[in-house]
């Protein structure tokens, strides 16, 4: 008689224990809540940099128009319409430019003192006419390198200008002399060197003199000394 089994059904798997505290994954972070007091101070900020910024356009538009050099002017040169242009600056207290609308009163005047390009003008800036030359005669004198000094004159300069003939009569009578002819001077402007670096210098010399100066500056026949200071 044959044995019958009966079949065992398999048992079931064991059911996977609850791990307790876990908190599930999400995409989303936790947000933190902002403080009144943190909020309110980046507001306040933003306003004060708002009004800064508006602040520094209004004064940015807030400027005149006032004369100014185009470029360099010396020392006894007479201000052209050309020599000025127009600036636009922001009112300073501590300034005092002409304004463009009296531009005119400054065409026409010498420079008190070497004028740079682009310095503003002010009414101190230039003089009616120049003392240097009143009751004195001007005379415009061509200098070539090695005719005057290396060192830059200004109006203003006392020089000696010593006769210095180039053909034989006046050699001769020159080299008769002990001390050659020479007429004491005052420069009174400047003009800027040619492209062979010849200058003009218009000297202010006594009534008597200026006949001879000129004869001597026709010919060339001028050396011009800086006289050192007293």
């Amino acid at each position: 008689m044959a044995t019958k089994f009966a079949k065992r059904k398999p048992a079931d798997p064991p059911a996977p224990s609850a791990v307790s505290g876990l908190v599930p994954i999400t995409q989303d972070a936790p947000r933190r809540r902002r403080r009144p007091v943190v909020v309110g101070a980046g507001l306040a900020l933003a306003a004060v940099g708002a009004l800064v910024a508006a602040w520094q356009v209004d004064e940015a538009g807030d400027r005149v128009a006032v004369v100014a050099l185009a470029h360099d002017v010396q020392a006894g040169q007479v201000v052209k319409k050309s020599d000025l242009v127009v600036a636009q600056v922001a009112p300073d207290p501590a300034l005092a430019p002409v304004p463009v609308s009296r531009s005119g009163d400054i065409v026409g005047k010498t420079a008190a003192s070497d004028l740079p390009k682009g310095t503003l003008i002010t009414d101190a800036s230039v003089r009616e006419g120049s003392p240097i030359v009143q009751g004195r005669d001007t005379v415009g004198i061509l200098a070539k390198p090695g005719q005057l000094p290396a060192q830059r004159l200004r109006a203003g300069d006392e020089v000696a200008l010593v006769h210095t003939p180039e053909d034989d009569a006046d050699a001769a009578r020159s080299s008769m002399q002990k001390t050659p002819d020479s007429i004491t001077a005052i420069v009174s402007g400047i003009s800027s060197a040619d492209a062979n670096g010849a200058v003009v210098i218009d000297v202010a010399v006594a009534g008597t003199d200026s006949s001879s100066l000129a004869t001597w500056a026709a010919r060339g026949a001028v050396t011009i000394v800086l006289k050192a200071d007293s």
